[in-house]
């Protein structure tokens, strides 16, 4: 494996969805070499960007096989793209080695259809292998404590970038 120092980061897009009342869509992971914190085990969407694929694209595309929603109304975006790197220990485990962590472009949707859309067990119509065994809806300011520490400045930052998007 090449020097943690010379890995790329993967590109990425990151969902904040936000129901009618403001609260945040999280998903609890199944597993994952990246998700080895088990205290912090709650994250919002999020995958990778297919080469070519454009972000927003992917992110409608990542939104719909995690937890099978598609009705969502655009509400904003980060303006920058945002990285984390994975602890160094665990480097050899998540995606193969290939990366050092994620470079991720982050966008805020509105959720505009009933809970009763989202499917965690099938998403994608069953086309998918489920990432989460959970969900739930969450106040926003809840996010950064509930998912693995070396994510949690990304949250802090998505979290003041969207405050404005939760007042339903």
């Amino acid at each position: 494996m090449p020097p943690y120092e010379s890995l790329p980061y993967r590109p990425c897009a990151g969902i904040m969805v936000l129901n009618r009342d403001g609260l945040v869509f999280v998903g609890r992971r199944a597993s994952g070499p990246e998700h080895i914190d088990p205290t912090h085990v709650w994250q919002m969407p999020q995958g990778g960007i297919d080469p070519g694929e454009d972000p927003y694209p992917a992110a409608l595309r990542e939104l719909h096989e995690e937890t099978n929603i598609r009705s969502v109304e655009r509400l904003g975006e980060m303006p920058d793209w945002l990285a984390y790197d994975i602890p160094r220990d665990i480097v050899g485990e998540a995606w193969g080695g290939k990366y050092r962590g994620q470079t991720q472009k982050w966008y805020a949707l509105r959720f505009t259809g009933d809970d009763s859309e989202i499917d965690i067990e099938t998403p994608g119509g069953g086309a998918h292998e489920p990432e989460f065994i959970a969900w739930r809806w969450v106040d926003m300011r809840e996010l950064p404590d509930l998912v693995v520490p070396f994510k949690r400045d990304i949250y802090e930052r998505v979290v003041k970038e969207f405050a404005k998007f939760a007042g339903g």
